[in-house]
């Protein structure tokens, strides 16, 4: 038994040190840019010239920016992705129903809108 409880505590300590060896480790400013913390209004204020009634809009948030690179090609687009559902009004007045979006923020502006129409 104790030989037992011995191999699953080296087990555990052993599966400890490789986790935090893939901690993911923090996005560099120099390419990300800051973080956004006030990113709900980078996002809102861009939404105004994506969205015909943006004051109807419902949006449900996806969690905090993360760290992305959303280039192609070999090209990089480096920022922080924040992904949300959006149910906003159509030009004859219907809610379209939630439909997922994202957007990657860089220096506190939106420079890729991801989703439907964009």
């Amino acid at each position: 038994m104790k030989g037992l409880a011995f191999c699953a505590a080296i087990l555990f300590l052993v599966g400890n040190l490789f986790g935090q060896g893939q901690q993911p480790s923090p996005a560099d400013p120099a390419l990300y840019g800051p973080y956004p913390t006030n990113y709900k209004e980078i996002v809102l204020k861009w939404l105004e010239d994506q969205l015909i009634d943006v004051g109807s809009a419902r949006i449900e948030w996806n969690g905090d920016p993360k760290p992305a690179d959303l280039g192609k090609n070999g090209q990089h687009l480096y920022g922080y992705l924040v992904q949300f559902k959006v149910n906003a009004r159509n030009r004859f007045g219907a809610y379209t129903g939630m439909q997922q979006h994202g957007a990657l923020i860089k220096n506190g502006e939106v420079v890729k809108g991801l989703g439907l129409g964009y």
